[in-house]
């Protein structure tokens, strides 16, 4: 095997170098590395393996290791350097730099984002070139060659081309014109302040620092208002001027789709065929997503095969010679890579186009599989952080799947017809082994997903696709007949998105939590076993038997039976009747273990068998997740964006930050969370309540809990009505109401007073915050207090009442702080009431409010209670133990 396909298991060694020391540290990696040169030495001297091929694989492996190593060793920051001064020091630090645009330039709403390659940077609190914190253009002149010049800029310090990324936030609304005019390899010279991209906050959560760091960006320059940027065109032809011409032409593609085609549907065509999907309507790419539909979105390898099969045809019927047809084709395949964007799947594709391509030229390399390895070698040479693309790893990993699992799965779809049964076959195999990934980076899959690549992939692939280009090309030759053209492929999109829309309504969406590396190792090699044995078995049915009397002439043979399924069926052949047993058994043991590890996958994360609380960090906002020893999953608020009045119509983004859909929802799906018994909305102000909109929409609830008052709020209001549709039941709790999740949790409700005892209408309360709901959860031996934003005076009652009643034991063991750490809670009388341990602050970073006042954090210092703050920590996570409570937090605080 090894000879047959040497470049396929250097490629494989390579990639596991370059896997083994992205994940490692550098002692670990050395141990691993120590680890498999014995093993290799010990195949060695087996004999069983040519030491050639032996040596060769371990030097690429090693290879593969120290080349990531090294690059990764490059990735850093010479910003400190240039400018003088540590890293922490630059956070918020006022400075100017002089560069050029390198990528596109992408608005959205009032904020204009690109990227940056720099030639120099300076402190802005240096001499001369800045005034009054506006670039002062007198002072930097142009030079004769048509550069930039910072004038005085001895100050500034080289960069070595360090590329930053820019995000501008446009002040007033003809600021647009000029954003819009800016195009990659403009030189600029911006004026703002660096900051450091934000790491990931909560266990499992997105980490912004690390995707910017892949792509070599190490700091956010941020910039107000476009009069902080002077911008010049380049002086000179460079590689970026075949990208700026490029992105022109892009650009007018999309202008001629937008005149041809209705808003939606410019959008939608823009992603299918030019790859811009900046404008792609949220919600249709929600539903996409919700069946497992976003590869169509996207131009992929099938969009490349498309192209190049089109090109070949028409060049066949033009009557180019076969030679001059592969040449022609491989020289244009780069011009639609580039001009669809070039990501990741599409360069996979292309390159193995072109390979493809040459190989068919002149005869050599016919083989799928070394050109899918010479395809990934060449990208992970060029740029090995793409082994940490999604992109690239779902593209590279379901076209081999393709290669390697079709043809075992061939067998099965024997019985439909042909056309049928390859298209069955691919699209089973490409959800299997898309799966994993799936379910690693999205924590959901959809049950008719299948069915819906079926019907809408070849569909949109070889009808909306060459329909829609077609109107395309047609645009600028014919325009009655693009338009005409144009409307049909709209009522094929209406088509597509009311199937997309009906379907996903019973899509039946499972959820899972992240698998690890071994679990998605171990379906890949159970899912090969299960349908080798079922393609064997298949196989072996399906021949035909024949008598076995061999002196019997050849053509007097008479075929005894076709398909046979028991061993009485095999008069002639015991020993294949006992053969096919062996594969059923095999197969019911496989399929038995398979099971067993979705099983095992599809479970929710567990901290503790004893139960554990979670404190996410949701920024300004309250959220917390409570699970019970057996299983239970109660959420206590869902944090929120405050919005402050109502923007301007140019100022909306299309896909604004809510701290529900962007960081709430994907932490409870990362961890399995299939539905969650409860939710408590402690009262009904939007840092509390707003993210729990995405939640109902995205999460089965069973129960949600309130203060039992409305607040005449359009964001509550509708909460309300999202709860009602779901069938979500609705609670209004009070004072001396409890809650058993199950025999080791209580939860005991304390606050607020009972507001409506006669049953009337729910009463109206636009001050929340005294009527927050609190609440002690005891569990497994441990207390907890949970306090809403409950103030003094509420505080002051509650423990009046308390005493009144003895309803619950006065010590608990962790208090959440409440209104944030405000000093209008968490009075005195409080915590000598409570004498709590350990104390939770939840607070945003830097947030306008001074949270947590220091007052209170003085009086719990008083308390000799421990702190713990969201701002600082992160997300912080309490396992109950038969020994008491872990603690652990994301980050390492102050």
């Amino acid at each position: 095997m090894m000879r047959k396909r040497p470049l396929l298991y250097v490629v494989v060694c390579w990639i596991a170098g370059n896997a083994a020391a992205s994940m490692l540290p550098a002692g670990r990696l050395l141990a691993v590395w120590a680890g498999v040169s014995l093993l290799l030495a010990a195949a060695l001297m087996s004999g069983r393996w040519s030491w050639k091929h032996l040596i060769m694989l371990w030097i690429t492996l090693a290879l593969g290791g120290a080349y990531w190593e090294w690059n990764d060793l490059r990735n850093t920051s010479i910003l400190p350097q240039a400018l003088g001064m540590p890293s922490a020091r630059l956070e918020e630090l006022a400075v100017a730099a002089k560069g050029t645009i390198v990528s596109t330039v992408e608005r959205d709403g009032d904020r204009v984002d690109f990227t940056v390659k720099l030639d120099s940077i300076r402190s802005s609190d240096s001499p001369a070139s800045l005034s009054n914190g506006v670039v002062d253009k007198s002072a930097t002149p142009t030079s004769p060659d048509g550069t930039i010049g910072f004038g005085q800029a001895a100050a500034a310090g080289p960069t070595h081309g360090e590329t930053i990324a820019v995000q501008l936030k446009l002040q007033a609304e003809q600021e647009i014109a000029h954003s819009a005019s800016w195009r990659r390899g403009d030189r600029v010279i911006l004026n703002g302040t660096l900051s450091s991209p934000p790491g990931a906050r909560n266990f499992g959560g997105f980490n912004y620092r690390a995707y910017l760091r892949n792509r070599h960006i190490h700091w956010l320059l941020k910039v107000a208002g476009t009069g902080q940027v002077d911008d010049s065109p380049p002086a000179a032809r460079s590689f970026l001027t075949l990208l700026r011409w490029n992105d022109d032409v892009r650009a007018q593609l999309g202008a001629e789709l937008e005149s041809l085609f209705r808003k939606k549907d410019a959008g939608y065509l823009k992603g299918l065929i030019i790859g811009m999907q900046d404008e792609l309507d949220p919600a249709t790419y929600r539903q996409f997503s919700r069946l497992g539909l976003t590869h169509i979105l996207a131009i992929s390898g099938m969009h490349v095969a498309v192209y190049a099969g089109f090109l070949l045809f028409l060049l066949s019927r033009l009557r180019f010679t076969r030679e001059t047809a592969l040449t022609v084709t491989l020289l244009l395949v780069p011009a639609y890579v580039l001009l669809s964007g070039a990501g990741p799947s599409v360069v996979r594709a292309g390159l193995m186009s072109m390979i493809a391509l040459y190989a068919a030229r002149m005869g050599v390399l016919k083989d799928g599989m070394h050109i899918l390895a010479a395809s990934a070698l060449l990208m992970l040479v060029w740029e090995p952080y793409f082994l940490l693309n999604v992109s690239f790893q779902l593209s590279f990993l379901v076209t081999a799947g393709l290669m390697v699992y079709v043809p075992l799965a061939m067998p099965l779809v024997a019985a439909l017809p042909r056309r049928l049964g390859s298209a069955v076959a691919v699209t089973l195999v490409a959800q299997l082994v898309s799966f994993p990934l799936t379910i690693y980076y999205f924590n959901q899959f959809a049950l008719l997903s299948f069915a819906a690549n079926l019907a809408l992939v070849p569909f949109i692939t070889f009808a909306v696709l060459p329909a829609g280009t077609a109107a395309l090309l047609l645009g600028g030759i014919w325009p009655a007949g693009a338009k005409a053209l144009a409307h049909a492929v709209e009522w094929m999109n209406d088509a597509t998105f009311n199937a997309v829309e009906w379907t996903g309504r019973y899509a039946g969406i499972t959820i899972w939590r992240s698998p690890s590396l071994l679990w998605i190792a171990l379906y890949y090699m159970l899912l090969y076993a299960l349908l080798w044995i079922l393609k064997h078995y298949a196989d072996m049915s399906d021949a035909p038997l024949y008598a076995e009397d061999e002196t019997r002439p050849l053509e007097g043979l008479q075929p005894l039976s076709k398909a046979p399924h028991s061993a009485s069926a095999f008069p002639g052949d015991p020993e294949r009747a006992r053969t096919l047993i062996r594969y059923r058994i095999a197969t019911a043991a496989l399929a038995s273990v398979f099971a067993i590890l979705l099983y095992a996958g599809y479970r929710p994360e567990r901290l503790s068998p004893e139960g554990s609380v979670s404190f996410f960090d949701v920024g300004q906002g309250d959220s917390m997740l409570i699970t019970t020893p057996e299983g239970a999953h109660i959420l206590v608020d869902g944090g929120g964006t405050m919005s402050y009045g109502s923007k301007e119509a140019w100022r909306i983004r299309r896909s604004p930050y809510e701290v529900g859909a962007k960081t709430l929802v994907p932490l409870l799906k990362k961890r399995g969370i299939h539905r969650l018994d409860a939710v408590i909305l402690t009262h009904g102000d939007q840092d509390h309540a707003g993210g729990l909109q995405a939640v109902l929409e995205e999460i089965p609830v069973s129960a949600l809990l309130f203060n039992g008052t409305l607040a005449e709020r359009e964001e509550y209001i509708k909460l309300m009505k999202t709860a009602l549709d779901r069938g979500v039941k609705l609670y209004g709790v009070h004072r001396g109401m409890t809650l058993t999740p199950d025999d080791s949790a209580k939860l005991t409700f304390l606050w607020p007073e009972p507001m409506n005892p006669a049953g009337e209408e729910i009463p109206v309360l636009e001050k929340q915050n005294p009527a927050s709901v609190v609440f002690r959860l005891d569990m497994s031996g441990t207390s907890f207090l949970f306090t809403g934003d409950v103030d003094t005076e509420s505080e002051e009652r509650m423990i009046s009442a308390v005493r009144a009643s003895r309803e619950t034991a006065f010590p608990v063991d962790v208090l959440k702080v409440a209104h944030h750490g405000s000093k209008s809670s968490t009075g005195g009388v409080w915590l000598e009431f409570w004498k709590p341990r350990a104390a939770v602050i939840s607070a945003g970073v830097n947030n306008l409010y001074g949270h947590p006042n220091g007052e209170v954090l003085e009086r719990l210092s008083a308390a000799r209670t421990t702190v713990f703050r969201t701002d600082q920590h992160g997300e912080i996570q309490m396992r109950v133990l038969p020994e008491g409570i872990s603690v652990r937090h994301k980050l390492e605080g102050k």
